[in-house]
């Protein structure tokens, strides 16, 4: 019924250029995962899981779950919760799983907020991401995503959807992450399976904007170490996924 209501929006203010979707898993379960630089991507996002046949599970900030109309839309479709920070955490993680498990698409984005890489390339990703994958032992698919930023500016509340704007999302192969099954999930392994979803993705767009990412990817939490200035300002006031 969601899907009805949003589809029609979409395609009236979007022009699609999608590819790759013969490596999204048809006989199990899979993760999706994307890169996160605007509100309007998760719709983006989920637009093109459902109309390749998958209904997806994202993975949402708890808070949204509180916003009149999100939260009916939310709860309508069955996502999953992310509370950050509290006892609540590892719930949203054990979701995961189980829908992961039933044969589900389940949507993340590995960087759990919007970059705050100036030219929107992704920055570092948090473990959660690795944590699902070597949990389930599903497939992780990385996904690109460019052009929602020209509908829905980041950190910007107001759409742009005339005239049509270009989005192109691309999806790769699985991860390959075999080798990391049976090792301990310390820190090491789960930033080793961190990295290299994120430079799966950051792969895509670097084919997708025809141009290379820094060498070295952004980290939110060196940058504030570092006293630099967050891209937009307080990210703590901000309604994120």
């Amino acid at each position: 019924m969601v899907a009805h209501i949003l589809r029609p929006p979409l395609r009236a203010m979007t022009r699609r250029q999608w590819s790759g979707a013969e490596n999204l898993p048809t006989d199990r379960g899979f993760i999706a995962a994307s890169n996160h630089m605007t509100n309007i991507d998760p719709l983006t996002f989920a637009h093109f899981l459902w109309d390749n046949g998958h209904a997806p599970k994202i993975l949402a900030k708890a808070s949204l779950f509180k916003v009149p109309v999100v939260r009916g839309v939310l709860h309508a479709t069955g996502q999953i919760p992310v509370h950050r920070n509290t006892s609540a955490a590892g719930e949203s993680l054990d979701a995961a799983v189980a829908a992961v498990g039933a044969g589900e698409c389940v949507a993340v984005f590995p960087e759990g907020t919007l970059t705050r890489e100036p030219d929107l390339w992704p920055m570092t990703g948090k473990t959660g991401i690795a944590r699902l994958a070597l949990a389930t032992r599903a497939p992780v698919i990385p996904i690109a995503q460019w052009g929602p930023q020209n509908l829905l500016g980041r950190y910007k509340k107001l759409l742009k959807p005339f005239p049509r704007k270009l989005v192109t999302i691309v999806a790769g192969p699985p991860v390959n992450l075999d080798d990391l099954y049976d090792r301990p999930q310390d820190t090491a392994t789960l930033r080793e399976a961190t990295d290299r979803v994120m430079d799966a993705i950051t792969a895509l767009l670097e084919e997708i904007r025809g141009e290379s990412a820094p060498a070295v990817r952004y980290d939110m939490r060196k940058a504030k170490a570092a006293g630099e200035k967050p891209v937009g300002g307080d990210p703590a006031t901000r309604p994120e996924l």
